[in-house]
């Protein structure tokens, strides 16, 4: 994970829009951000988002 996209996640959650684990969501509201790389690391990366999202580790 690069920093870039962990800031793109950590500003995905700081809207309080959506509950994290809610990919799908946490996918519209990158891509209404312009966030298009999350987008897409969201359909490659998903257990590394889940480890992320849970541990805060990289």
């Amino acid at each position: 994970m690069t920093d870039k996209i962990m800031k793109q996640i950590l500003a995905v959650r700081d809207t309080g829009l959506t509950n994290m684990f809610d990919v799908p969501t946490v996918q519209r509201i990158a891509y209404d951000m312009a966030f298009y790389e999350l987008v897409t690391y969201l359909e490659e990366h998903r257990r590394e988002y889940a480890h992320f999202i849970l541990t805060g580790e990289t």
